[in-house]
C-alpha cells in the first residue's frame, strides 16, 4: 500500500507540473444536493459523549419547515428539552449510556431518531463540526463578527445538519505591539489573568449569546509566550488560563505550538527530566509535554472542553494525542498555504487511519471553500481558488476520513453552492458515523483511487476520485471492498437511489471530481 501511495503522490505532482496542454475540461458540476423538504428530517450524530456532573448543551439538528415541535423519550431526568427550539440543557447524568428517541413534528409531517447519550470520560465521539474565523477574518476578528457567525449558523441551515462550534482563533487577546491599537495593551491583569483586547469587551457575554442559540463556543491560545500572531500565550499560566476559559464558558480549545519552539530548543524548565531533552533534541517528549500539561488541566475543569492539538504533526502526534487528553490533532501544516495540494494532504492524513477512532480524530485542517482570505497575505475574503468539482472532492475526502468538519470561509457571504457543499445531510452522516472509522485508500491505477469507509450499520461508503484533466470511467468491484452478493447503491451527493448491483458498479467521474456512494445489503440485479 505504501508503494502505491508513493506512486500516486508522484503522479499527482507530475500532473500538476505537466507542460502538455490538456483536453478542454467539461463543465464543472453544479448544485447536486436537493433542497430540504418541508417535513422534519433529524440529522447530526446518533451518539454524544459528555462528562458526568458537567453542564450539558446540545441542539437537535433538524431540517424542515418551522415551527417544529420537539420531544424525547428516555431523556435522563437531569436534562431538559425545550420543545420549541430543540435545545437540550441541564447536567450530564451519572456514568452510563442513555438511549433516547428524539421526535420532531411540524405541519408537514414527523420524524424520529435514536440518540445515545454516553456519560463518561470520552468526549467528541464523532468528529467536531463548526466554524473557525481564521481563514476569513485573520487579525480582523471582533466580538460582533463572532456573534454574526453564530446567527448565520442558524439562519443558513448549518446548525440543522449538525454544525455546532463557533470558534475564535488567534488575535482575541492583547499583543505587545500590533498595527491595530485596539489590540495592544497589557497581556495580563494584576491577578495574572489574560486580558482580551478591546474588540472583545465581555467574553462571558459572548459565550452566553452563542449558548443561547444552542451552539458551543471555542477559543484559541498557545503553549508559548506568544501566539502565531504575536498575541499573549499561555506559557507559565496554563492552569490559570484553563480555569479562566472554563469560567467564561468555552467548550473548545485550540492549542497552537507557535512560539513554544524557542522554549523547546533550550528545554522547558517546567518539564520533568526526560531523555533527549534540550537543544537539538526535538524528540517526542519535547512535542508532547505542553499538550500533556494542558490536557491534564482541562480534564479537571467542571466543563466539557474539546482539546485540539495544533502542532502540525510534530513527533507523530497521532500516536499519542489521545494519551495526553487530545480529541483531535493536526497532522500537517496550514492547508491555507497549499490548497492546490488538498488530495496529497488527504492521502497522507488517511495513512494515519489506525489512530482515528471515537474521541480521537486526525485533523488535516479546515474546510476552505466559498469566500476565504489568501493565507499568504491574510487578505480580505474572495472566491476560493479551487473549482466546484474539487470542492466536492474536498468535502467528500474529509467526510470519508472522519476528519473534523470545521468550515473557515466567510459566514457573511455564503452562497447557494457553498451551502450545497457544506450542508448535505447524507454526506455528513458518513462523517458522523458512530463507528468512527477513517476510510482507507485503494489505488486503482496511476490516475484514480477509491476511499472506502466501513459504517456502523454494516454498509460501506465509497468515494471514487479522479485526478485527471478529463472524465474517467471507474468501476467499484465488490471483491475489492470485501463484499459479496447484491448491494443497494445510493448516490449521496444527489441523494438518489441507483438500484441494486450484484458484484460491481460503474461510474463516470468528472475531472478532479468524485462520485460518492453508500452501499448497503440488497438484492436484484444492476451492475456486472
Amino acid at each position: 500500500m505504501k508503494h502505491h501511495l508513493a506512486a500516486l503522490f508522484a503522479l499527482c505532482s507530475a500532473l500538476s507540473m505537466a507542460a502538455e496542454t490538456p483536453a478542454p475540461p467539461p463543465l464543472e458540476l453544479g448544485i447536486l444536493t436537493p433542497k430540504p423538504g418541508s417535513a422534519p428530517r433529524l440529522n447530526g450524530p446518533t451518539i454524544h459523549g459528555a462528562r458526568p456532573g458537567n453542564p450539558f448543551l446540545y441542539r437537535i439538528a433538524c431540517q424542515g419547515l418551522r415551527p417544529v415541535q420537539f420531544s424525547a423519550d428516555g431523556l435522563p431526568s437531569s436534562l431538559q428539552l425545550d420543545p420549541g427550539t430543540g435545545i437540550i440543557t441541564g447536567t450530564t447524568p451519572q456514568t452510563g449510556t442513555y438511549r433516547v428517541t428524539l421526535h420532531a413534528k411540524n405541519a408537514s409531517g414527523e420524524a424520529s431518531r435514536l440518540f445515545r447519550i454516553v456519560a463518561g470520560e470520552t468526549l467528541a465521539l464523532t468528529p467536531p463540526m463548526g466554524w473557525n474565523h481564521w481563514y476569513t477574518h485573520y487579525d480582523r476578528i471582533t466580538d460582533k463578527l463572532m456573534r454574526e457567525a453564530a446567527e448565520v449558523m442558524i439562519s443558513s441551515g448549518m446548525a440543522d445538519v449538525g454544525y455546532q462550534y463557533v470558534n475564535i482563533d488567534d488575535c482575541w487577546m492583547n499583543a505587545p505591539a500590533n498595527k491595530d491599537p485596539l489590540r495592544v495593551g497589557p497581556l495580563r491583569d494584576a491577578q495574572g489573568n489574560m486580558v482580551p483586547n478591546k474588540h472583545f469587551p465581555d467574553m462571558r457575554a459572548l459565550t452566553g449569546f452563542i449558548h443561547g442559540k444552542g451552539l458551543k463556543a471555542g477559543l484559541y491560545t498557545s503553549p508559548g509566550r506568544l501566539t502565531c500572531g504575536g498575541f499573549a500565550g499561555s506559557y507559565g499560566h496554563e492552569r490559570q488560563d484553563a480555569e479562566l476559559y472554563a469560567g467564561w464558558g468555552f467548550d473548545f480549545l485550540k492549542y497552537d505550538w507557535c512560539s513554544y519552539d524557542s522554549i523547546a530548543e533550550n528545554g522547558d524548565p517546567k518539564a520533568p527530566e526526560v531523555p533527549h531533552w534540550g537543544k537539538g533534541g526535538a524528540k517526542l517528549p519535547v512535542h508532547k509535554y505542553p499538550y500533556q500539561l494542558m490536557g491534564g488541566i482541562l480534564k479537571q475543569q467542571k466543563r466539557d472542553i474539546i482539546f485540539n492539538l495544533c502542532q502540525y504533526g510534530k513527533g507523530n502526534v497521532w500516536e499519542w494525542g489521545a494519551e495526553v487528553g487530545g480529541h483531535s490533532w493536526r497532522t500537517a501544516g496550514d492547508l491555507g498555504f497549499e490548497l492546490n495540494r488538498i488530495t496529497e494532504v488527504a492521502l497522507k492524513n488517511a495513512g494515519y487511519r489506525a489512530w482515528s477512532k471515537p474521541g480521537s480524530w486526525n485533523d488535516p485542517d479546515y474546510i476552505q471553500i466559498g469566500q476565504i482570505g489568501n493565507a499568504n497575505g491574510m487578505g480580505q475574503p474572495e472566491p476560493c481558488p479551487i473549482s466546484p468539482n474539487e470542492q466536492y472532492s474536498y468535502m467528500s475526502l474529509w467526510s470519508l476520513m472522519a476528519a473534523p468538519l470545521i468550515f473557515s470561509g466567510d459566514m457573511g457571504k455564503l452562497d447557494e453552492f457553498t451551502i450545497n457543499i457544506l450542508c448535505n445531510p447524507e454526506v455528513i452522516d458518513i462523517n458522523q458515523d458512530a463507528l468512527g472509522q477513517c476510510g482507507c485508500v485503494v489505488v486503482l491505477n496511476e490516475k484514480t483511487y477509491l476511499m472506502v469507509k466501513d459504517l456502523e450499520d454494516g454498509g460501506k461508503a465509497v468515494g471514487l476520485f479522479n485526478r485527471c484533466e478529463v472524465p474517467a470511467e471507474m468501476t467499484v468491484a465488490w471483491s475489492v471492498l470485501g463484499l459479496t452478493g447484491p448491494m443497494q447503491v445510493r448516490d449521496v451527493w444527489r441523494q438518489k437511489d441507483l438500484g441494486s448491483a450484484n458484484s460491481s458498479y460503474p461510474a463516470v467521474v468528472p475531472r478532479h471530481g468524485v462520485v460518492m456512494l453508500r452501499l448497503s445489503k440488497g438484492d436484484g440485479g444492476k451492475g456486472q
